[in-house]
């Protein structure tokens, strides 16, 4: 009888490490979106019982959403997730004037696609678009950022924690400064909310986007904050849904989910934010140990999500790394990026092509355990040492 060698059981076995790409759906969250997908199959709606019944699941929703935000119920929407949410945002706020009152945006040079790319169609609308640079950990500089607003500034969106390299930026010191001035304030926490807290009043900001399968939700539903008394024009004509912010029959078992799952994320914070500190540090370590002297790992200066790790390999291309490792599942960069040239984000904090080449985006969740993080730690070792001798 053929017996498999240990070493060959390991290395069939898969892991895991693209939580900031897309995270599993936590098992009770697939539970409580099951009976709103067979038995409550009403339209939120309906008058009726069957109606009401499905109402109730999406009011539920809110309400735990709106807990984990410390916001009204009133001031969550719902969305078909972090991309509609942030063009609601930012076109929501622009589009009440016409371009021709002269309306400016300011967004960061590390924003996600689901915004620069709004702006551009804003920019190309007529509108006054300002994109203001980021410091070598990815952090937008509040002077560069005061000196770029102008009597005509009408939003200012930058992202809570960036997607590649985990960096946070000074959110409130940017709201407070805008507030002065009567500037409104977006930020996209698709990855913030559920690794970090994200009160909105903390954060002190306007609008806030929030993506539920980024925290153990389903994928295609999100919710955008928006602060009671901010008036945005909507993105879908139709029906009053949504407080007449979103038109559309409500997508109710993919809203329960998003509630579910910030339920679970409002009980584990604190908790599992410690736990994977500690497993990146090591992770971190590991490698430095096994490549033999120490690693750049970029924003480390900053404030970074505690599930992300960017960093660099020397004198290798991280993606040849990946091809050797199939069985892990580990991204060069954003996942919503081309998959060619070098992401903005690494372009946006100056570094060098040859650095940029060699970073590798190590993303933890819920599910990473300490044997996954020895274990992979042993991969990219062997990957690496083959690759440069």
């Amino acid at each position: 009888m053929h017996h498999t060698s240990p070493l060959r059981s390991i290395r069939l076995r898969r892991i895991y490490l693209d939580y900031n790409a897309t995270t599993p759906i936590a098992p009770s969250v697939l539970e409580a979106m099951e009976p709103f997908l067979q038995t409550h199959y009403g339209n939120p709606s309906s008058s009726h019982w069957m109606g009401r019944a499905a109402a109730e699941g999406v009011t539920d929703a809110r309400g735990m959403l709106a807990s984990l935000l410390g916001c009204d119920e009133d001031e969550i929407v719902f969305t078909s997730g972090g991309t509609e949410a942030n063009n609601l945002a930012i076109k929501g706020i622009m589009l009440r004037e016409p371009p021709s009152a002269g309306g400016h945006l300011i967004i960061s040079a590390i924003e996600h696609p689901a915004v620069t790319s709004p702006a551009d169609f804003l920019r190309r609308m007529g509108y006054d678009v300002t994109i203001v640079p980021v410091n070598k950990d990815g952090i937008v500089e509040p002077d560069l950022l005061i000196k770029a607003i102008k009597r005509k500034t009408r939003l200012v969106s930058i992202m809570h924690a960036n997607n590649e390299i985990g960096t946070i930026q000074p959110i409130r010191r940017i709201a407070d400064f805008c507030h002065s001035r009567s500037i409104l304030v977006h930020t996209d926490a698709a990855q913030s909310v559920g690794k970090i807290r994200t009160d909105v009043d903390q954060l002190d900001v306007d609008l806030l986007t929030v993506a539920a399968h980024k925290f153990y939700g389903p994928k295609g539903v999100g919710a955008l904050f928006i602060r009671g008394g901010v008036d945005l024009e909507p993105l879908h004509h139709g029906g009053d849904q949504e407080f007449g912010f979103r038109a559309g029959t409500e997508n109710t078992a993919a809203i329960v989910g998003l509630g579910r799952a910030a339920l679970l994320c409002n009980k584990a914070l604190e908790e599992s934010a410690k736990r994977m500190e500690f497993l990146r540090a090591d992770l971190l370590e590991r490698l430095e140990q096994g490549i033999g002297m120490p690693l750049t790992v970029n924003g480390a200066a900053a404030p970074r999500l505690p599930n992300t790790l960017s960093v660099v390999f020397p004198s290798v291309n991280a993606r040849l790394m990946l091809e050797r490792l199939p069985q892990l599942a580990a991204s060069t960069g954003s996942a919503c990026h081309s998959t060619t040239g070098t992401s903005g984000t690494l372009q946006a904090i100056g570094l060098s092509p040859a650095a940029a080449q060699g970073t590798m985006r190590l993303s933890l969740g819920w599910y990473t355990s300490q044997e996954d993080i020895e274990l992979v730690a042993d991969w990219l070792i062997e990957a690496w040492t083959a690759l440069t001798r």
